[in-house]
């Protein structure tokens, strides 16, 4: 399944992920929101770390699981990042970047899911 190493979706995780840590850093840093900045930070970065995973997965129905696991996690962090929003912990021009590229990212993984589900769907008849 290595046919995700060098892939935009894997690309663009690991850049959205670089871009959560710098939010989550400055949620902690200007404005002591812990709890909320480990949230973000942990979600952010688990759509790359699933898409690594993938990377390597045994079997389609692996992959499927592990990029599944990154559509969910993307769509916590848009959570976290609407949140953000409606609470104002920052302006709209800092967090808009990062949502346009969350939506994105879920569009890309919904996408690749479908895609291997079909593929699994095709194998199962086939067989």
């Amino acid at each position: 399944m290595d046919g995700m190493k060098d892939s935009p979706l894997r690309e663009k995780s690991m850049d959205f992920a670089v871009r959560i840590m710098a939010l989550a850093k400055a949620l902690r840093e200007e404005r002591k929101e812990y709890a909320v900045a480990d949230q973000v930070l942990r979600s952010g970065t688990a759509i790359g770390a699933n898409l690594a995973e993938a990377a390597f997965a045994p079997t389609l129905r692996d992959f499927l699981n592990k990029c599944k696991i990154a559509l969910k996690e993307c769509s916590e962090t848009r959570y976290w990042l609407d949140l953000f929003s409606r609470a104002a912990l920052f302006p709209d021009a800092r967090l808009a970047p990062l949502r346009t590229d969350c939506n994105d990212l879920l569009k890309m993984l919904s996408s690749t899911c479908k895609t291997v589900e079909s593929r699994l769907r095709r194998e199962q008849s086939e067989k």
